[in-house]
């Protein structure tokens, strides 16, 4: 289906036109009619879908084609779990409304407050944020949601997971009114949190579900290596990156100081790498995203605060150096490679630590997983038995009763044994006896 078949407006025809766009995805054929028209939208969809265009491009139909309910308060908040992705999903944005009066502003934690406070002044019709900010900035009154128009929810799991249901709710509150949309969009529809808070803020929503998280990216082929320790890791590493041919690569690690440390030492052997954790600051985050984005680096060894949001075409390789605790965070992990049709490589490194991870992965995935092995560096450890389950056994009641002698048999003193040797105790097989002093003779004097 081609988006002209969508019923969107002729200016913003021209604007996919000349972003390269034709042909829609299957989440924008599903979800852009049910927004066009206004109504609630609870929808599922698989990393790199193309659900940014499938929430924005309805926002700004609603800019071209409807009036504003108030003339200062934004029309359209989007909220997303990370930094990263807010910064994403603005850049697209900018990319819509350049050259129209719909200016947006980014409001995100990390960044100076009172600035920020200056941005919403300007009365910005569309707000990027992230949950805990954008709360930060209605309790001080420094915007206000009463004419807001439409609430996107972006990764609302990763949202509930990272804790903010109650920004969420309280972002909910300061814009409950009967004319105000709401789209959803999570990874799965099968998160009991979703669905609770779905209940509370969507109105007779339309559920919407494009492909299973769960199901097998195409365009990415997928490695599991079994390794003993740390060194071992290390080892397969080295070997992957002196083997594999890649244009730019993504590592993941568990710890920030996992990212200095493979960063340091990969720079000691003249590879291009930069770490990247959420101990950083904003500015400088956006720094090191923007050198990766012109290539100014070919390895990002960073942990999951870049595991959504991160569009790069030229990724061609992601490595899992530790597992991740959630497995939907593995989904999205991979998915930083293979997009916009390009062909990807994700490589995990499993070992001893990251079985119990790993089994999770794979229960989450549905699928049986084969290990792979590099010539050479083959590892002993071959995975963890499964602790086996302690058997109840049931005991019998007995239907005898005590005698009346065990009842009353009184706790007799135990009797001490005298262990000196000169009362003849046994010691091995012999006898000590101590010989008796003979008495003295008297003598004739």
């Amino acid at each position: 289906m081609h988006f002209k078949d969508l019923g969107l407006d002729q200016r913003l025809l021209k604007k996919i036109k000349n972003l390269g766009f034709d042909q829609a995805t299957e989440i924008q054929q599903k979800a852009i009619p049910v927004a066009i028209l206004g109504k609630d939208l609870l929808a599922s969809s698989k990393t790199g879908s193309g659900k940014t265009l499938a929430f924005l491009l309805p926002a700004m139909q609603r800019m071209y084609r409807s009036k504003p309910f108030t003339r200062r308060d934004p029309r359209v908040v989007v909220l997303t779990p990370t930094r990263e992705l807010a910064k994403q999903v603005f850049a697209e944005l900018r990319t819509l409304n350049a050259g129209t009066p719909y200016d947006g502003a980014l409001i995100v934690g990390g960044e100076n407050f009172n600035d920020q406070v200056k941005e919403l002044r300007k009365d910005p019709m569309f707000v990027v944020a992230t949950p805990g900010r954008l709360a930060d900035h209605l309790e001080h009154k420094s915007t206000y949601l009463d004419g807001l128009e439409m609430l996107i929810l972006d990764e609302a799991d990763r949202m509930l997971d990272l804790g903010f249901e109650s920004h969420l709710r309280s972002i909910h509150n300061a814009a409950n009114h009967r004319r105000r949309q709401t789209l959803m969009f999570s990874a799965t529809l099968d998160h009991n949190d979703v669905v609770d808070i779905a209940k509370d803020m969507l109105n007779a929503p339309k559920n919407i579900a494009v492909g299973s998280s769960t199901e097998e990216h195409k365009d990415i082929t997928q490695r599991f290596i079994l390794c003993d320790h740390l060194d071992h890791k290390q080892a397969l590493l080295d070997k992957v990156l002196e083997t594999e041919d890649y244009k730019q690569m993504i590592i993941f690690t568990a710890t920030r100081n996992d990212t200095d440390r493979l960063t340091e030492m990969l720079n000691e052997r003249k590879l291009k790498a930069v770490a990247l954790s959420g101990s950083m600051t904003q500015t400088q985050r956006n720094s090191i995203m923007s050198q990766f984005e012109r290539v100014c680096h070919k390895i990002l060894v960073t942990t999951d605060v870049a595991s959504r949001g991160l569009d790069i075409d030229s990724v061609s390789h992601v490595i899992n150096f530790d597992m991740p605790k959630h497995a939907e965070e593995y989904v999205h992990r991979i998915g930083r490679t293979g997009r916009a049709g390009n062909k990807g490589d994700a490589i995990s490194l499993v070992g001893p630590k990251d079985w119990r991870s790993f089994k999770n992965i794979e229960a989450f995935l549905q699928q049986d997983i084969t290990f792979t092995t590099i010539e050479g560096l083959e590892g002993k450890f071959k995975g963890l038995k499964p602790a086996p389950k302690k058997k109840f056994v049931k005991k019998k009641p007995t239907n005898k009763k005590p005698t009346a002698a065990k009842k009353a048999a009184p706790n007799k003193p135990k009797k001490k044994m005298d262990k000196r040797f000169y009362d003849n105790m046994a010691v091995g097989d012999n006898v000590f006896m101590p010989k008796k002093k003979k008495p003295a003779v008297p003598s004739d004097d």
